[in-house]
């Protein structure tokens, strides 16, 4: 009944290979936790069931943010099985996961990103100018670090990118002279390593990158470059959104820039921006001002 499930997130849903694990992960931990053993079993589960497993889950320590996405993952299941007609009822439907507070998202300060410091951290072999180009690309776009290694080298061009996301959904996002000029510098780099690789970021060895290469190397930039407690490629993703924020763009225009399916994702970054809205409020108006 799980791997149809599964099978059906794939084919039908296009979930991420990572989604799809990580639903599986969740919804075997609640197998286990009711003891199912067949298909009749599911039948018999209840929502007092269900709330029982999320308190066994905040008991064991368990995030309430960890607890919400196993829940909305047995929804889903529940869900799926009500339309396949195993289940005449939902018993998750009624169920409301914990409060969890609202995080905001980390990002680097500016200051820390100006281009002149940026460039002193990385040599002029293909390699730094790789990497120097992984943290722009990140910072410049915004986008998501398995969209930087799927990449495809025929859709970075000299105005853009075109960017493959969740739910194989495409976006343009555009890109700078000085981003590009970099870009050109990088192809002549790589032609050297490996001049047939459709995928646009490669490996000195000239195969594709993977996730935790990327990962490793946005953290060690980031040590250097700031005193954050969390490096990673995301928080490039939180500094695009929060920086194009304070510059005045709109939430419509960074919606479609991220990716995002709707708007109240977006929307958190806009208390990163509040400093600078109490910024520009001193200063424009009239009883705004310091005495």
């Amino acid at each position: 009944m799980l791997d149809s499930f599964i099978q059906y997130l794939v084919t039908e849903k296009r979930f991420s290979e990572h989604t799809c694990l990580a639903y599986k992960k969740d919804i075997t931990q609640f197998i286990e936790f009711a003891d199912i053993s067949t298909e009749n079993d599911f039948k018999e589960v209840e929502s007092s069931l269900i709330r029982g497993w999320m308190v066994s889950l905040l008991e064991n320590d368990y995030s309430p943010n960890s607890v919400n996405r196993k829940i909305s993952s047995l929804k889903t299941f529940f869900k799926w099985m009500l339309k396949e007609g195993v289940l005449i009822k939902n018993p998750a439907h009624s169920i409301s996961g914990p409060k969890s507070s609202k995080r905001l998202p980390s990002f680097v300060q500016q200051k820390d990103l100006q281009i002149e410091k940026v460039e002193a951290l990385f040599s002029d072999d293909f390699e730094g100018v790789r990497d120097q180009l992984m943290v722009e690309v990140f910072y410049q776009t915004g986008i998501r670090s398995s969209e930087l290694v799927n990449l495809k080298d025929v859709n970075v061009s000299n105005v853009s990118v075109k960017v493959l996301g969740k739910r194989n959904k495409e976006r343009i996002i555009p890109i700078s002279g000085p981003l590009y000029e970099l870009v050109s510098k990088y192809r002549l780099s790589r032609m050297e390593i490996e001049p047939n690789s459709e995928f646009f970021f490669i490996l000195n060895s000239g195969k594709k990158l993977y996730p935790k290469f990327v990962y490793r190397k946005i953290n060690a930039y980031l040590g250097r470059a700031t005193e954050l407690e969390k490096k990673s490629p995301h928080v490039l993703r939180h500094t695009f959104a929060t920086h194009m924020l304070n510059s005045g763009a709109g939430l419509e225009v960074l919606k479609e820039l991220l990716g995002h399916a709707n708007l109240s994702a977006t929307q958190i970054y806009t208390h990163n921006s509040f400093a600078q809205l109490t910024s520009i409020y001193s200063q424009s108006h009239p009883r705004g001002h310091k005495k």
